[in-house]
């Protein structure tokens, strides 16, 4: 008998499941492997782990045998998997009709976008389709790429807007998920200013530079740590995180440099409260893709790719 943590009655009170939680056990399950169930799910290892033990933890149960490989379930994880399966299958069809309702009322569009384009694109984007003809409802979830892709693929979301990925091509089959360019951007070395309005930090100077870094896996951390290597740029980590938005507000207590999205700074920049800390060598280029499923019988989605292919709402280069 587990005697661990409050009573089973009081456990199942305050019970908070996350749904991601049980479409990973469900993957777990179906794989035995820790790492081939993180990589279908699009998320690292460790975190993928962490997940599974958070259901653990809010069930009060031991679900996996981590002892054997590849894993066994429990006992218990025998039996819960029965009810993991039919929550995440009952759940998907009630979205699924949902959705189908909400089409027969008019369609919305879901959007899945990296938090920096929820931000500092999308709204733009949108405004300027609107301008120029294209009324789309719409919904926009901000999330990381693995998350993105995984609701692409699974019909959680019509489209996702994205910055390319070269080397990843974002694990999409371009026949099955075709992509349109949108627009051009850049990654630009940012800093706080001293009292008199200079960079508090050089790129080409002699001394380390405090290092406002992307956290390992983060999809805008690659090519910056691409240029870094290849500059050999002397720098010193002083804070890491996974987004773009955080590293900008270290940089502005004067933390550090931080490598970031021009769209995510271009109003702090025309204020003064950071500058360009390099020239233009320390630049990394982005494009804003917008990707699709070729299989998506939506209407909408449809009619937005014409226009888009036409030329509408393309941002300015």
């Amino acid at each position: 008998m587990n005697s661990r943590g409050p009573s089973k009655n009081a456990r199942a009170e305050h019970m908070n499941l996350e749904t991601k939680w049980l479409e990973d056990f469900v993957a777990l399950a179906a794989t035995r492997s820790f790492s081939q169930a993180a990589e279908r799910r699009f998320v690292t290892q460790p975190a993928f782990s962490r997940r599974i033990r958070s259901l653990e933890g809010a069930l009060g149960l031991t679900l996996v045998n981590r002892s054997r490989t590849p894993v066994e379930l429990t006992e218990s994880g025998q039996l819960f998997l029965v009810t993991a399966r039919s929550m995440v299958d009952q759940l998907g069809e009630v979205v699924r009709h949902l959705h189908h309702l909400e089409g027969q009322q008019g369609e919305v569009l879901q959007f899945a976008a990296a938090h920096s384009l929820a931000l500092g694109f999308f709204p733009q984007w949108i405004a300027r389709l609107r301008g120029e003809g294209l009324n789309l409802a719409s919904r926009l979830v901000a999330t990381n790429v693995g998350e993105a892709v995984h609701a692409l693929r699974e019909g959680g979301c019509d489209l996702i807007l994205a910055f390319y990925d070269p080397d990843a091509a974002m694990q999409l089959d371009p026949e099955i998920f075709p992509s349109l360019h949108l627009g051009s951007s850049e990654m630009l070395p940012v800093c706080a200013v001293d009292a008199s309005g200079q960079p508090l930090y050089d790129l080409d100077g002699q001394q380390s530079v405090p290092l406002l870094a992307y956290s390992a896996g983060a999809f805008l951390g690659r090519s910056v740590n691409a240029l870094l290597r290849q500059r050999a740029l002397r720098a010193t980590t002083v804070y890491e995180t996974a987004m773009a938005d955080s590293l900008k507000s270290m940089a502005l207590q004067g933390l550090g440099v931080a490598w970031v999205p021009r769209l995510s700074v271009s109003a702090e920049l025309a204020r003064g409260e950071l500058v360009v800390c390099g020239d233009a060598s320390w630049q990394v280029p982005l494009e804003i893709r917008l990707y699709r499923c070729a299989l998506q019988r939506k209407a909408a989605v449809r009619l937005l790719w014409r226009k888009l292919e036409g030329g509408l709402g393309r941002a300015g280069e």
